[in-house]
């Protein structure tokens, strides 16, 4: 490549992904990731080179040149940093979690009630949370695929409209097998839209940790929210209207995913905000084969499902427990706010904790306090007490998510993280319907009592699978 200039000059420009327009003749390179440097010789010609080169372009002293983002799909875009519409993009994927936390903490307030309606026992109610289970492998496993072929900006907005219909179907208290389908469907929603909002925000370059904790912080304020209205719906003879509610949400959910996104792929949306596109693998193999052969991915993602089963499992299954085994009373869902509460918490007031103590050491501290407060609520029979400590048991569990969602971007391949990242937590996901399941099927034979037990050993192989997952290491941007 060349261009005419009287002037000799040389140069080099540290680039990953650049397209490069000199005035008079166009080229463009894309470099992954490469050190670009452009050599002018006594002929007036320019020659553009791949090499690892150090140094910066001065561009007073060479011909007009710029420098764009160049993304997967070919697309050039100029890198300029636009700090209003970043927090845009933040604020709609913080509100989708909101939605996911809001769907969480629903269904704990209401479980008593869809079992005094439709007549069933623990083992059947559970059903629902299977039922979940299929909605969210189906899209974990869809996710890569989708991505691949429609990009970020479609995929989340079918989980936000897949969302919708759930709710729909949910709203009227249709007969049982139907309202279950209607979770199934809620399910794939879910996790197409936590993968793709993970992915996003594990792919910033600049403040990562802290964005991912405020993120998750808003799935929290959801899951807080919704127990407090779902009480009162608990009590009304049109209990199911909730989902009204919660399909008011998801609309607004859909409408604005697409005002904001316009259906891009996460490269162009990341370039709209100044950040070049992340790296291309050069592995001739399929995402899928590359991805399922890193066992860190494996590892992530069953801690992921047994920790998310633990908050779930708490969240559902706690009003029953307070108001079968503490003897509590209606208001008892209020307890399930208190712990969605602290999870919120958490998520926001202990980021200096983690960084002082270190992401990866600080988990080990946290499941271990949650353990022996989960021990007070299980062997202490004080119905307020029992309160107190559900709720820091909350604070404690907050951070790990998103710290957990950190240090996958410190483990794995950038060109393969938005994907692993959607596997992670797709499959994670799956925790909420399983181990709850679990503990309603274990409930109708042994009664709600054994909620505890199940719990500490579910927190102990928390501990035992952090200590399998590598350390992560600090990336370079």
């Amino acid at each position: 490549m060349s261009t005419k200039d009287s002037t000799p000059t040389n140069h080099s420009l540290d680039a990953s992904h650049v397209n490069i327009h000199t005035t008079g003749a166009s080229s463009y390179i894309h470099a992954n990731p490469s050190k670009i440097s452009l050599h002018k010789g006594d002929d007036g010609e320019v020659d553009i080179e791949l090499s690892e080169r150090v140094g910066e372009l001065d561009l007073s002293k060479t011909p007009e040149i710029h420098v764009h983002s160049l993304s997967q799909e070919g697309v050039h875009t100029p890198l300029i940093k636009n700090p209003t519409r970043a927090n845009v993009q933040f604020a709609s994927l913080c509100w989708t979690l909101f939605l996911a936390g809001w769907n969480d903490g629903t269904t704990g307030p209401l479980l008593p009630r869809m079992q005094e309606v439709y007549h069933v026992g623990f083992a059947v109610v559970s059903l629902i949370f299977i039922a979940n289970c299929v909605g969210f492998v189906a899209g974990s496993i869809s996710n890569i695929y989708l991505t691949d072929r429609l990009g970020f900006g479609r995929v989340i907005v079918i989980g936000s409209t897949a969302q919708i219909v759930a709710y729909a179907i949910e709203a009227p208290a249709p007969p049982f097998p139907l309202f279950a389908i209607g979770f199934v469907v809620n399910g794939f929603g879910i996790a197409l839209q936590d993968a793709q909002a993970n992915g996003f925000v594990a792919s910033y370059k600049e403040n990562a940790a802290a964005k991912m904790g405020f993120l998750h912080a808003a799935y929290g304020a959801g899951a807080l929210a919704a127990p407090l209205v779902a009480t009162q719906f608990a009590q009304l003879h049109r209990w199911s209207f909730h989902y009204l509610v919660s399909l008011g949400i998801a609309l607004s959910n859909a409408i604005i995913l697409i005002a904001v996104f316009r259906f891009k792929t996460q490269d162009e949306c990341l370039a709209q905000i100044g950040q070049a596109a992340g790296e291309l693998g050069e592995s001739e193999d399929s995402k899928y084969s590359q991805i399922f052969r890193l066992k860190a991915v494996h590892l992530l993602a069953f801690f992921i499902l047994v920790y998310v089963g633990v908050e779930v499992t708490i969240g559902g299954w706690i009003v029953t427990f307070i108001i079968h085994v503490r003897g509590g009373g209606p208001s008892s869902g209020y307890i399930s706010a208190g712990f969605f509460g602290g999870l919120t918490l958490g998520r926001v007031a202990l980021l200096w904790v983690n960084e002082k103590i270190g992401e990866r050491r600080v988990i080990f501290f946290y499941v271990v306090l949650a353990i022996a407060l989960e021990l007070v609520v299980w062997l202490v029979p004080s119905l307020i007490g029992g309160a107190v400590a559900v709720s820091v048991v909350g604070v404690l569990l907050g951070p790990i998510y998103p710290i957990v969602m950190n240090e996958s971007g410190r483990i794995l391949p950038r060109w393969l993280l938005t994907g692993s990242i959607g596997w992670i937590a797709g499959f994670g996901q799956t925790g909420s319907a399983a181990l709850p399941f679990m503990t309603g099927a274990i409930a109708s034979k042994a009664g709600i009592k054994s909620l505890q037990p199940l719990l500490v050993a579910m927190m102990a192989l928390l501990l035992v699978l952090w200590a399998l997952v590598p350390k992560g290491h600090s990336r370079a941007d």
